[in-house]
């Protein structure tokens, strides 16, 4: 191998040590019904640097669920390049016979799929993954969704010591115009106060579940979450 390959090469296998560093990832996105139509979508990093953006910006779990609404819907619209879900509307009769159409099935799989890379990049902090769940109150109107689970704040990182500060008594000053020896400077003490990190809401119910369902909005608009037990129970948007 060449000085030049060799080079190459090793340039290659740092920037893949480097944090945060990944090559374009392949998702699947499925479409037109009961996923029938299945692609692979290359999505790559400067593709995904806005949902990471979106996610880093939430302080506790309750903004990270918003976060990862709007998120999804940004994958979406990434994904729509490379597949025709760009059609895709809430609900089932918008966009009947549409190609690019998507039901519960193809919502609830790949917005399953999105939340996985999202965990697996460490962008998720506050949540994780669950497989999709379904609800059936008669057999007929089944549907399906995402879910997530809220997990324990990550800890708060440890005070920070700011740089040493010096009080400095009131008879100092004149007693050094006084004199001309320093020995009164031994009663100048520093002092060390300690500089706390900004205080964080801290999640006050992990092990709380969430339905992740983007099946009720059009095409690249944020995902619908609202609590399991809710979605269950037949909450949510009323489309057909």
């Amino acid at each position: 191998m060449s000085r030049a390959a060799m080079r190459a090469a090793l340039i290659a296998c740092l920037l893949c040590a480097l944090p945060g560093a990944h090559a374009a990832e392949a998702v699947e996105v499925c479409f037109n019904y009961g996923c029938a139509s299945r692609v692979q979508v290359e999505l790559a990093d400067d593709g995904l640097a806005g949902v990471a953006a979106v996610l880093a910006a939430a302080a506790d779990a309750e903004a990270e669920r918003g976060a990862i609404a709007r998120a999804v819907g940004m994958m979406q619209r990434l994904a729509a390049r490379e597949t025709p879900i760009a059609a895709d509307r809430g609900g089932n009769f918008l966009d009947d016979d549409v190609a690019g159409r998507m039901d519960c099935i193809d919502h609830s799989t790949t917005t399953t799929h999105f939340l996985e890379l999202m965990a697996a990049r460490g962008w998720l902090r506050f949540h994780r993954v669950l497989p999709a769940e379904r609800r059936a109150p008669w057999l007929v109107l089944q549907h399906f969704s995402a879910v997530i689970e809220e997990t324990d704040a990550p800890p708060l990182r440890a005070p920070v010591a700011a740089a040493p500060a010096v009080v400095v008594p009131d008879y100092v000053a004149p007693m050094l115009a006084l004199c001309d020896c320093g020995e009164v400077l031994a009663d100048v003490a520093p002092v060390v106060p300690a500089r706390l990190e900004p205080e964080r809401e801290v999640s006050q119910n992990p092990g709380a579940r969430f339905a992740v369902d983007s099946w009720f909005v059009d095409h690249g608009e944020p995902a619908v979450v609202l609590p399991l037990a809710d979605w269950l129970n037949g909450e949510g948007p009323n489309v057909q």
